[in-house]
């Protein structure tokens, strides 16, 4: 069983930075159970690597301007995530999982509402504390507690 953790985000625009956050907790805490991909803002450069592992669970992690609370978490589904203000990235992420799907047994993508993308390293307690809650999360399974994003 193959298990792909993808971390989104660009480490230099504040709250975008938490899906590379929650990579990074996962890796260091469960890497010998998850391949885990930092892909900054440019998830499309691992697409070949992904298809060539060709895993059983791919878990796309990134931030995402839902028009909620900052902080909150959502399952979204790839139809949705055009309405889910998805967009620092170099291509949209439902091509990049329209994509990758036939390589992939399930695709399960996780959205962390962010306070702010100006630039600056430092990302908002709320964001910080949800990037916390993902990766513990995904390294005890339990993902589906999230509520599913719906515009």
């Amino acid at each position: 069983m193959t298990d792909l953790l993808l971390g989104i985000g660009n480490p230099l625009a504040s709250d975008d930075k938490a899906g590379l956050i929650v990579a990074e907790l996962v890796y260091a805490a469960a890497g010998d159970r998850w391949t885990v991909i930092l892909a900054y803002t440019a998830p499309e450069n691992f697409t070949g690597q992904i298809r060539n592992v060709a895993p059983d669970l791919l878990v796309i992690i990134d931030a995402a301007d839902m028009g909620l609370s900052p902080g909150a978490i959502r399952t979204v589904s790839p139809s949705l995530i055009s309405d889910a203000g998805w967009g620092t990235h170099q291509s949209s992420l439902s091509t990049l999982t329209s994509f990758l799907a036939p390589a992939c047994k399930e695709i399960v993508i996780i959205g962390i509402q962010v306070l702010s993308r100006d630039f600056g390293e430092t990302v908002s307690p709320r964001v910080q504390t949800a990037a916390h809650e993902v990766a513990e999360s995904i390294i005890r399974r339990t993902w589906s507690k999230f509520l599913p994003y719906l515009p």
